[in-house]
């Protein structure tokens, strides 16, 4: 074994072909926009696919307030779309009437997008309506809002970090001497 150097050495590309996910719909949808990528040559095809291979993590959800907000000054007719999950906020209290394509709503996301005269597609009826992706408006949730992302960058502690530390309490004995506070020594 090793590197086979006359097929062109290390093999570089590591992007997905396929989803890992065992989801039968997941796989029918995948095998449709393939269809569309391979036939129709459109750009907004090519990405759906891309994005329907991506892990949880890359597919971030996206509330009912950011899909108004970015949906906001769009035609009525124009259909957004998001390769994720659609959920509620109960901060917002008038939901518009629109369109949302989604891998998946939540109950109460759904029930309100409804019930506000507006409609929650699958990806099979949207690849029926706009198999070229026109009039539609291609939408992502933010990746970095995530638990996990705070704790990454520099070391908690460090100057200029604004890392979080994985601390067991936020109280008055955790973490909170020398170095955190200017009568302790000093305070980064």
């Amino acid at each position: 074994m090793g590197i086979d150097l006359v097929a062109g050495g290390k093999s570089k590309k590591t992007k997905r072909t396929a989803p890992k996910s065992d989801d039968v719909y997941l796989k029918l949808i995948v095998k449709l926009y393939r269809f569309l990528v391979r036939r129709t040559g459109s750009r907004f095809n090519a990405v759906i696919l891309k994005r329907l291979f991506m892990s949880k993590v890359n597919k971030p959800p996206i509330s009912l307030s950011r899909l108004i907000r970015f949906m906001k000054g769009k035609q009525e007719d124009k259909i957004a779309v998001i390769v994720g999950t659609v959920t509620d906020d109960i901060r917002v209290y008038e939901v518009p009437p629109m369109k949302v394509t989604a891998l998946r709503f939540t109950e109460r996301a759904r029930a309100r997008i409804e019930k506000a005269g507006g409609e929650c597609l699958t990806f099979d009826q949207l690849a029926l309506r706009a198999p070229l992706g026109r009039n539609t408006v291609l939408l992502r949730g933010p990746k970095n809002s995530r638990e996990a992302v705070k704790h990454f960058g520099k070391a908690p502690g460090v100057p200029h970090s604004h890392t979080k530390p994985y601390v067991r309490s936020k109280g008055r004995k955790f973490e909170k001497a020398r170095g955190k506070r200017n009568s302790k020594g000093f305070r980064v």
